[in-house]
C-alpha cells in the first residue's frame, strides 16, 4: 500500500464495524423482512457502514498526500523508477479521478482478502487438529523440503519457490481440501445484466438472479462421491506422481470462475501455505475443548457464524508449545 500503514489489529475499530456490517448485512439473506428491521433497529449497522467509508477514504487521503510530496521531490524519471508507486492505489488514482470511486475499490480488495485468508487458515487449523495425522504427514513433507531445518528453531530460507504445490504438494492438498469443506465465501451470486443462455440451453432474462452454493456443492457426493463430508487432503494428489491436481473452476467455484475468477487466488495460496508451514513446524498445537474456556466439548463442533464469508464463531481455542517441548505452554 505504497507506504500506508495498513496494520489491522482486530481491536481497531474498522475491524469491529467490518465485522457487525458483514453480519447484518449477511442476514438480509436470511430475514425476508430485513427492510423493516434495519428501518427500525438499523442504527448501529448504519455507524458501522460511516466507520468502514472513513476507513476507506483516510487509506486514500494518505496515499494522495504521499503522492503530492512525492511529486514535488521527484524528477519524473525517479517517479518512474520507484517501485513503491506500482500499487493498488496508486494504480487506481492514476485511472479514476473520483476519490470517493477509489475509497471503495480499495475496500472491496481488502474485505476480499483480509477475512477470508485468516478464516481459511483458522478452519484449516481446526480440521488438523482433528485429524492429527496429517498434521504429521505435513511435517515430514516440510522436513524434505527443508532439510537443514532443526526443529527447535523457526523454518528459514522459505522462498517463493519452496511453497509451490511442486515443492509442498501435501500441504497444497490439505489446504484445498479445507476451502472444499469450508469455502471462505459459502455462497456466491450473480444478477444478469442482459438476457442470456447457459451452456445446457436453460435462458435466463435481464435482471435475473444466479445463487450458487460453494458450502454445498464441496459436499455433494454427486461431485466428490460418498466420502465427499470427509477430510481427506489425498483426493487433490496425482496417484501416480503425488502432485497437485487440478479441478475444474466450474466445478470448485471457491475462488470464482471464468472472467470473475478471483485476482488473489495465487496470492492467497502460497501465503496460506507458508504460514501453515511456519507454523505446524515451529508449534504443537492443542484444541481447547474446555467450553468454560470456549471449547466445544469433546463431541462436539466447531462452527460458523453469520456474515458474507465464513468466520468460525468464537474463533479457535488452542494451547500451543514450541516443539518437541510439551510443558511449555506458550
Amino acid at each position: 500500500w505504497a507506504g500506508i500503514q495498513m496494520d489491522i489489529p482486530a481491536s481497531l475499530p474498522f475491524s469491529k464495524a467490518f465485522d457487525m456490517a458483514s453480519g447484518a448485512i449477511g442476514d438480509r439473506f436470511q430475514n425476508p423482512f430485513w427492510k423493516i428491521k434495519e428501518f427500525l433497529l438499523g442504527a448501529p449497522l448504519r455507524r458501522a457502514v460511516r466507520e468502514v467509508k472513513r476507513f476507506g477514504n483516510e487509506i486514500v487521503s494518505a496515499a494522495v498526500e504521499i503522492r503530492t510530496k512525492s511529486n514535488g521531490a521527484k524528477s519524473k524519471s525517479a517517479k518512474d523508477a520507484d517501485p513503491l508507486r506500482d500499487n493498488l492505489i496508486n494504480s487506481l488514482l492514476d485511472h479514476i479521478p473520483d476519490h470517493q470511486v477509489v475509497a471503495d475499490a480499495a475496500m472491496n480488495y481488502l474485505s476480499a482478502g483480509r477475512d477470508t485468508t485468516a478464516q481459511s487458515l483458522t478452519w484449516t487449523l481446526y480440521l488438523l487438529l482433528r485429524h492429527p495425522q496429517h498434521q504429521e504427514a505435513l511435517i515430514e513433507e516440510v522436513a524434505k523440503v527443508f532439510p537443514s531445518a532443526s526443529a527447535s528453531s523457526s523454518l528459514h530460507g522459505v522462498t517463493y519457490e519452496s511453497v509451490l504445490p511442486t515443492s509442498l504438494p501435501y500441504a497444497h492438498s490439505i489446504f484445498t481440501e479445507t476451502l472444499r469443506l469450508y469455502p471462505p465465501v459459502p455462497f456466491e451470486l450473480k444478477e444478469c445484466t442482459t438476457a442470456t443462455t447457459f451452456p445446457d440451453g436453460t435462458w435466463l432474462p435481464e435482471g435475473s438472479v444466479v445463487i450458487w452454493v460453494p458450502w454445498a456443492m464441496g459436499r455433494s457426493h454427486r461431485i466428490w462421491g460418498q466420502d465427499s463430508e470427509d477430510f481427506r487432503p489425498s483426493r487433490w494428489l496425482n496417484r501416480v506422481n503425488s502432485m497437485v491436481l487440478q479441478k475444474s473452476p466450474y466445478e470448485f467455484p471457491v475462488f470464482n470462475a471464468g472472467p470473475r475468477s478471483c485476482l488473489g487466488k495465487k496470492l492467497a495460496e502460497l501465503l496460506a501455505v507458508a504460514v501453515l508451514a511456519r507454523l505446524m513446524w515451529r508449534y504443537d498445537f492443542s484444541e481447547v475443548l474446555e467450553k468454560k474456556q470456549g471449547g466445544c466439548g469433546v463431541d462436539g463442533e466447531r462452527k460458523s457464524q453469520n456474515s458474507l464469508t465464513l468466520p468460525m464463531e468464537g474463533g479457535l481455542p488452542v494451547k500451543l508449545n514450541l516443539r518437541g517441548r510439551k510443558n511449555d505452554d506458550i
